[in-house]
């Protein structure tokens, strides 16, 4: 479009507010009541991950509440200014997504009262719509220049741009205005850059209508700007809450809210292989693997992520692809997997130091985005990573830490022969694991195995597995010999054997020696020893003294108690008062409670219902499925127990004994019989 053709066509119109309001203005004025905008069609950033029509500004939970920070009251000043007829330009300038935009809206909205509008021009272009229509602008208009650059910087407008902004300013007649803009830093930095002696001065106009109007916006919320974020947070602010737990510390805040829905879009919508490279870094980071996550790792373990036909479909060179495009930041400058620097080694002065970590001999690891980790927390809980995960961990992981986390993990999912694999590449690597080898004999009933490797560890002086080898020794019938061991932790102040010797006393008929330990650490302040406690005075038949203790103990523990209470009364035959107490359990907060109560009066639909909402309550604990699963195979649904049993163990939270006696393998079947 012809910039004088443009000019030689604009009609100057300078109307008058209307009496009781400035709405009422000359019809062809740009722009529009500020009450009639919403904040995300002015381009401040949508917060949470739904930006659907739901999300939009006119409803709750559109943007988290606003936190004022020092550039906000600069601002504000200039605002009053403005609306109280003095033309006013301010151009927040900092880097992506540190609240620029937001601020400004924040700073309009009191001008709706007074009938302000505001023009947001941007089509056909934004430099070619402002230059066609700054000349229209009358008083009490808001100009909206967001990302100023794509304005002041135009080649071929910028500079008519900045000259008709300047005339709209010192023009008394068609003020009040008040310009708002947003600049990046290093625009900002580019426009007042004075040129060299004799070069051209591509930016002299905007320069000068830049000086004095710039505000600085600050990368980071300071202490005080933190402390209010956590007050809003308290009081119900759910988006501020979620991004506090991953910004508190370093206080990016408002880039951590502005990225956080394109970073779950590139993860949504990407490629089949940069998800897959996603996921596997979501379960590597779920699963306690450190920050820095190696690319051969990586890469590797990412090919069972994907479907058959996405395999199909690779070319040569996919993961350099995929790693290139997760690399390209969103808003915030946020990856969703960056390439990490790992710091160089700190020597003492005069000692010899080395190359540097980012040097090209120094392996690639790559970080995910804390947005992206934090969902995979969430959402991929209970779902055990396939078989290339484990085999690229075995194959690539050198930190011993990484492979001792990997191991318990795939353990605690039943995935016992990855996990003795596992032990043992950190056993080569000079890690002593012998405790966690012997748990896995344990585990799959090699019972000698694991008693071979318990007495190796405590005639190595590792004394902490002295309350293991005498479970060992009680499960192979050696009641004389597990007896002395659990004495002999006791003697070496092994933590919780005392508890040990308690329950085996107790398996063994000696219930009085039960009820001493216990008694002594609940008299110690060890409150839940009162389940305990309980549970011994009501098998002796003192169901009276077991609801006392219960009774005495309610408001230190929680509802918990309520729940044992409840199974007190039903075995002693008190239905109605074991309703009561699961009742009161729910009410508390237990989420357990509901199971409890079904047992009381179960019926087909009555299972149906809690199960409807046991596995709401399973979204946020994953063990409850074990009670569930024991519902089902009480109602003789054997198969559904076992998917739920399964579930529970993908998840690492299965809490009871199950049929899979070798474990199972990475895809949930039964591992075959096997020898450590």
């Amino acid at each position: 479009m012809n910039g004088n053709l443009i000019q030689a066509t604009t009609v100057h119109i300078h109307p008058q507010p209307a009496a009781g309001g400035h709405e009422t203005a000359e019809r062809g004025r740009p722009g529009k009541p500020i009450r009639q905008w919403d904040p995300l069609d002015l381009e401040v950033h949508p917060a949470g991950t739904d930006r659907g029509s739901a999300q939009r500004a006119g409803t709750p939970g559109a943007l988290p509440g606003y936190v004022p920070r020092a550039h906000d009251r600069e601002l504000g000043t200039e605002v009053a200014e403005a609306a109280g007829g003095r033309s006013r330009m301010v151009v927040l300038v900092g880097s992506s997504s540190t609240g620029k935009t937001r601020a400004c809206w924040e700073a309009v909205r009191p001008l709706a009262e007074d009938g302000w509008t505001l023009w947001h021009p941007f089509d056909p272009t934004r430099a070619e719509a402002a230059l066609a229509d700054l000349e229209r602008v009358g008083p009490h208009t808001v100009v909206w220049l967001n990302e100023a650059q794509h304005y002041l910087g135009d080649v071929r407008y910028g500079e008519r741009i900045a000259a008709a902004l300047h005339g709209l300013l010192t023009d008394p007649a068609r003020g009040p205005v008040l310009i708002l803009g947003t600049l990046w830093r290093e625009y900002a930095d580019e426009y007042a850059k004075l040129p060299d002696p004799g070069a051209p001065d591509p930016h002299s106009r905007v320069r000068e209508l830049l000086a004095g109007r710039i505000v600085d916006v600050p990368e980071t919320f300071d202490r005080d700007a933190l402390d209010a974020a956590a007050a809003l947070a308290a009081r119900g602010d759910a988006l501020l809450a979620d991004a506090l737990t991953r910004a508190a510390a370093h206080g990016r805040v408002a880039q951590d809210l502005a990225g956080a829905p394109e970073l779950l879009r590139r993860y949504r919508h990407g490629s089949p292989a940069a998800r897959a490279l996603l996921e596997a870094a979501m379960d590597a980071r779920r699963l306690g693997v450190g920050l820095h996550l190696p690319q051969a790792f990586l890469t590797e373990a990412a090919t069972d992520y994907l479907t058959d036909h996405d395999w199909d479909q690779l070319t040569d060179n996919w993961a350099e692809a995929a790693y290139a495009d997760l690399a390209h930041p969103v808003h915030g400058k946020q990856a969703p997997l960056r390439r990490a620097n790992a710091r160089p080694a700190r020597h003492q002065p005069g000692s010899p130091g080395t190359a540097p970590a980012h040097g090209p001999a120094a392996e690639s690891a790559f970080r995910l985005a804390d947005y992206l980790e934090q969902h995979g927390h969430r959402y991929r809980e209970r779902l055990c990573p396939p078989a290339s995960f484990w085999h690229a961990a075995h194959s690539h992981l050198t930190e011993l830490g990484d492979l001792e986390v990997l191991a318990h993990a795939a353990a605690d999912r039943r995935r016992f022969r990855i996990a003795y694999g596992l032990f043992q590449r950190a056993e080569e690597l000079g890690s002593d694991v012998r405790l966690h080898l012997a748990d896995v004999h344990f585990e799959i009933g090699d019972l000698r195995g694991a008693e071979q490797l318990y007495r190796e560890a405590v005639a190595d002086g590792q004394h902490a597995a002295l309350d293991l080898l005498g479970n060992v020794q009680e499960e192979l019938g050696d009641i004389a010999g597990a007896e002395q061991t659990y004495l002999a932790a006791v003697e070496a102040g092994i933590e919780h054997a005392d508890f040990a010797l308690a329950f085996f006393w107790e398996g063994v008929g000696n219930l009085e020696g039960a009820e001493r330990i216990f008694q002594a650490k609940l008299d110690g302040g060890h409150l839940y020893s009162a389940f305990h406690l309980a549970r011994l005075r009501a098998a002796s038949g003192d169901p009276a003294g077991a609801e006392q203790i219960y009774r005495d103990t309610l408001g230190h523990i929680g509802p918990r108690a309520q729940v044992d209470l409840g199974i007190l009364r039903n075995a002693a035959g008190d239905t109605e008062g074991a309703a009561q107490a699961f009742r009161d359990a729910a009410a508390a907060g237990d989420e357990a409670a509901a199971i409890y109560l079904s047992e009381l009066n179960q019926s087909p639909r009555n299972l149906q219902t809690v199960e409807r909402e046991f596995l709401n309550a399973a979204g946020t604990d994953p063990s409850l499925l074990n009670e569930l699963a024991a519902l089902h195979t009480a109602a003789g649904d054997a198969t559904g127990a076992a998917e739920l049993y399964l579930n529970a163990a993908n998840a690492g939270k299965l809490l009871t004994t199950t049929p899979w006696r070798y474990g199972l393998e990475p895809d949930g079947t039964p591992s075959p019989p096997w020898t450590p």
